[in-house]
């Protein structure tokens, strides 16, 4: 997704289909975050981290102010041994997750617009992962083929494939770690670009870092692990007040398929346009217009 109107973080990856609103882009929780949650208290928070059952989901401390919910919402996002979905953990778990950890500074009332900010978070964050899976799961030969054609044509492709019946091998997520102490490389030649030409580059660190390993469906049955990093940015609010995210999605460099299906994806426009296939395109548009 790309907001050209915004440039105080790095954009998610993910497209929006063509002729979207791109002023809506950015991961904007609205009235989840009416309790005041502030990125400095989210970037504590990784419920991945906290979805174990065995964390207590009863008031542990007279301190707790407010009663918290016990409810657990399930994700979205299929666990790694095909056991279901992820669960995210209830508020009144989150908070004695944290205060177990030691974050006794959060107020009990800011919880639960804090775990549905990031549950919000974390179910964008794996739909951008399912872009690149779209993309990438048949190979590099057949992720060029959906990427050469640029942003809007690859997402034009993936509503073409699902209307042909093709099938999708779904990936899902067998573990997770958040590493907020541990900076991208990406994220640290952001900052030094940010130092070195402060009128260009917004001096605007992620608040959070998360490293999502997924298992990659490929053709006849295989599969194999692939890395994802994560870093999550808050962008400024809206005139309402209400907070504004952004997700810069990628897999890892790990090997050279990993860099292979980085420049093939963030180059498929530069090379669509260079070339002139958004003019041939524009041309049959037209062609076909007149013929009817």
């Amino acid at each position: 997704m790309h907001n050209s109107s915004r440039q105080p973080t790095p954009p998610p990856a993910q497209p929006p289909p063509p002729n979207k609103d791109e002023s809506a882009c950015p991961y904007k929780p609205g009235e989840a975050t009416a309790g005041g949650a502030s990125p400095s208290y989210i970037s504590k928070l990784n419920p991945l981290n906290y979805m174990p059952s065995s964390i207590s989901n009863v008031k542990e401390t007279d301190t707790q102010s407010v009663a918290l919910p016990l409810e657990r919402e399930a994700s979205t996002i299929p666990r790694g041994d095909g056991t279901g979905t992820w669960e995210y953990p209830s508020p009144q778990q989150m908070y004695n997750a944290m205060l177990r950890k030691g974050y006794t500074d959060t107020p009990a009332e800011h919880v639960e617009s804090m775990v549905s900010v990031h549950n919000f978070l974390n179910e964008g964050a794996w739909e951008e992962i399912r872009g690149w899976e779209q993309r990438f799961s048949r190979g590099l030969l057949a992720g060029w083929e959906t990427c050469k054609r640029g942003e809007e044509g690859a997402w034009m492709e993936t509503v073409r494939r699902a209307r042909r019946g093709e099938e999708f091998e779904e990936p899902s997520l067998v573990r997770f770690m958040g590493r907020p102490n541990e900076p991208t490389p990406k994220a640290r030649m952001l900052g030094y670009m940010a130092w070195l030409y402060p009128s260009q580059f917004p001096n605007n660190p992620p608040f959070d870092r998360h490293d999502w390993y997924v298992r990659r469906q490929q053709p006849g049955g295989q599969s194999r692990e692939v890395r994802y990093v994560i870093d999550y940015y808050s962008g400024p609010p809206e005139p309402t007040g209400e907070p504004v995210f952004f997700l810069d999605v990628r897999p890892a460099v790990d090997g050279p398929t990993a860099a292979c299906e980085r420049v093939m994806r963030w180059g498929g426009d530069v090379w669509w346009k260079a070339s002139g296939g958004s003019v041939r395109e524009e041309l049959a548009r037209q062609r076909q217009m007149s013929g009817r």
